[in-house]
């Protein structure tokens, strides 16, 4: 699965739009977040796009969880969102 890395200065809406497009694809998706900033526009992301979904009546269920990355060859504790619709 694909992972979409959400940073403290992206674009909400348009984090939302690939997000809906991956989940009409392939059913679920993944969001990582480092830092406040990122993880705030990562949580905006998914309500977003719970909203583009709404319509076609997909409901957005979504996972939190810890996951270490590795940048610059030092590791750091991200936020990964997995986002699916409900059954």
């Amino acid at each position: 699965m694909e992972v979409l890395k959400v940073a403290s200065n992206s674009n909400p809406n348009k984090v939302a739009g690939a997000l809906a497009g991956m989940i009409r694809e392939s059913g679920k998706a993944e969001l990582q977040a480092i830092g406040a900033g990122a993880v705030n526009q990562a949580v905006k992301a998914i309500a977003i796009a719970r909203g583009y979904l709404a319509p076609s009546g997909v409901d957005l269920v979504s996972i939190p969880a810890f996951t270490d990355v590795e940048i610059d060859k030092e590791t750091r504790t991200a936020l990964k969102f997995i986002v699916f619709p409900r059954n």
